[in-house]
């Protein structure tokens, strides 16, 4: 059969080997002039360090068929994600743990000790959270949560966290410990040669073909069996029903010799500092050696139509607009939408591979039973 797939991420690269592999004919469209979406790497030509362009990506899951499969592509490098914080002047550690919490109150509290601190301070009188501030004042209580999250959260979503509701803080990583792993994902690391590299891999294969600074356009769909569709779902019905809602990220460059911040990512926390975080990339690929250095300060703000789109914000207006979509894509003809954009959700790289095997798995064996391929291999909702 002949395929289209509309985009050179992950979801459309994995999608496209394994339907090669099982003797199909691809034709990818990527509308940008590389490979990889955002998650694609490149080696800086001024510094030799490997550039991460559209902000930092930091591979970890528990998910050990998804750890296997990235693996048998290219080499990874153990790395384990240490995230500061510069709050009121200090720097602390980040997620919040025995270190944060002691060093925040000028203690020397043991574990049992901490958390029944925390616990005197939090704010236990309020049952049931409407709001993302309500849910972390009963989670940890005003000082931490204005140190650490009300001004990040306002920088990073253009919202006050009143406005924002509970579930979004579904629960709070504080640890009573002083592990200061920033994820708790029994596989982590980076790849060696950086992301591009792997979909470059993947999209090596004799029945696939690759169109840069190519939109794949509507009407092309009559001339391929189907198509897999992983740009934004409200794009591929011209924004009929109005754009859906995401935040973009705005990347200042600057070049120093040495070491900048002696991490690789700097988070800050208070509002009158109008960027979200600084990160300094060699630290992403620590096995090297680089006598300059490369940062990126990071601003968030509303995405417009010619921005990249980040985060889906997903509250109540966009989820609205979002069943809408969900429904005209459902009435279309020969078309799948997928990965994060053709689904509006915010997803890890391990989950993006993961949820491209599994369509590519459902597609194949829909084939082979004459069977229609779905519109959607996952409820976007």
């Amino acid at each position: 059969m002949n395929f289209a797939i509309a985009g050179a991420g992950f979801s459309g690269a994995i999608l496209a080997n394994e339907l090669a592999k099982a003797g199909h004919k691809i034709k990818v469209f990527e509308s940008r002039d590389h490979l990889a979406g955002n998650c694609y790497t490149e080696r800086d030509s001024k510094s030799g360090i490997m550039i991460h362009k559209y902000g930092p990506h930091i591979f970890h899951t528990d998910n050990e068929e998804v750890w296997k499969y990235v693996n048998q592509i290219t080499e990874f490098m153990p790395y384990v994600n240490r995230v500061k914080t510069t709050s009121q002047g200090r720097v602390f550690s980040l997620p919040i743990n025995l270190l944060t919490i002691n060093q925040y109150f000028n203690k020397t509290f043991n574990p049992i000790e901490a958390k029944e601190f925390i616990q005197s301070i939090a704010f236990n009188t309020i049952e049931d959270p409407k709001s993302f501030e309500e849910q972390a004042l009963k989670f940890i209580g005003r000082e931490l949560y204005e140190a650490f999250f009300r001004g990040y959260t306002i920088k990073q979503w253009g919202i006050n966290p009143q406005a924002l509701p509970a579930s979004i803080l579904k629960r709070l990583p504080v640890r009573f410990n002083y592990d200061d792993n920033y994820f708790n994902h029994k596989y982590q690391g980076m790849p060696k040669s950086g992301y591009t590299v792997i979909v470059e891999t993947l999209l090596d294969h004799g029945n696939i073909s690759v169109l840069l600074n190519t939109p794949f356009q509507s009407e092309l769909v009559d001339e391929f069996d189907h198509v897999f569709y992983t740009g934004p779902i409200d794009a591929w019905f011209g924004y009929s029903e109005g754009m859906l809602g995401y935040r973009t990220l705005d990347f200042v460059r600057e070049d120093h010799e040495g070491d900048y911040q002696g991490c690789a990512v700097m988070n800050y926390g208070d509002e009158e500092i109008p960027y979200t975080r600084i990160t300094e990339h060699k630290y992403f690929s620590p096995w090297e050696q680089h006598d300059r250095t490369v940062i990126f300060k990071e601003y968030s703000r509303a995405c417009e139509a010619q921005d990249i789109p980040y985060y889906p914000i997903r509250l109540i207006n966009e989820k609205s607009l979002l069943r809408l979509y969900i429904e005209k894509a459902k009435r279309e003809k020969k078309v799948s939408f997928l990965g994060r954009l053709g689904t509006y959700r915010y997803l890890d790289m391990d989950v993006t591979i993961a949820e491209a095997l599994a369509a590519s798995k459902e597609s194949l064996v829909r084939i082979r039973n004459n069977q229609v391929i779905p519109p959607f291999f996952v409820d976007p909702l």
